[in-house]
């Protein structure tokens, strides 16, 4: 979906809690993943795979200039000869830990097997973010989530349009290794001086 979709998108949700809730949901997911720098793993569930928030996230990451972004995606059925950023099984949760991100995106409940591997990643000390349709058990492992319930209004593709467009909004420049010469903190500091106030919802 592009800027002026999403932008007709928010003029329609006006009013709606939807697009402050996922601008909020997007900075916990940005902040995580920034923060940590240990990767973003994306997964759904056995019958819904989050194929498209993936691509939307791969064009954030590369419009925002924040390669971390670019998720994962991690896949409940992985086929012989599938290219490899298709062919990430379910193991690769197992690995995940402290430093990691997991965003699980669940409009129905989890088996328990995908439940238990996210269980763990958190104990290992992974950040556990959901977008979901309110299941107890999934809201219970998740540092952050975005439910979209049945009668909610949207649905939950809707909403995923509107959180990976606030994932790549507003992210500051990466901040250069080392230390700045005076120059280069001098141009920093006036292009933040300089530049336009964030938008208004």
């Amino acid at each position: 979906m592009d800027a002026v979709r999403v932008a007709l998108l928010r003029e329609v949700l006006a009013g709606t809690e939807w697009p402050a809730a996922a601008r909020r949901f997007a900075g916990a997911l940005r902040s995580s993943v920034v923060s940590h720098g240990g990767g973003l793993l994306l997964v759904g569930t056995a019958e819904y795979e989050p194929w498209h928030l993936a691509a939307h996230l791969v064009d954030e990451s590369a419009w925002s200039g924040r390669p971390e972004l670019a998720p994962t995606l991690v896949r409940h059925r992985v086929r012989p000869g599938d290219p490899a950023h298709l062919a990430v099984g379910l193991g690769r949760i197992r690995s995940a830990g402290r430093g990691s991100t997991l965003l699980m995106v669940a409009p129905s409940r989890p088996d328990e097997g995908l439940l238990e591997r996210v269980h763990d990643a958190r104990r290992a000390g992974a950040t556990v973010l959901s977008l979901d349709g309110g299941d107890t058990e999934l809201l219970g492992l998740a540092h952050e989530t975005l439910t979209v319930a049945a009668d909610a209004g949207v649905d939950l593709d809707t909403v995923q349009h509107l959180v990976s467009a606030a994932t790549g909004e507003n992210c500051p420049p990466p901040v250069p290794r080392g230390r700045l010469r005076f120059r280069d903190r001098l141009s920093r500091l006036a292009d933040q001086l300089t530049a336009p106030p964030p938008e208004q919802w």
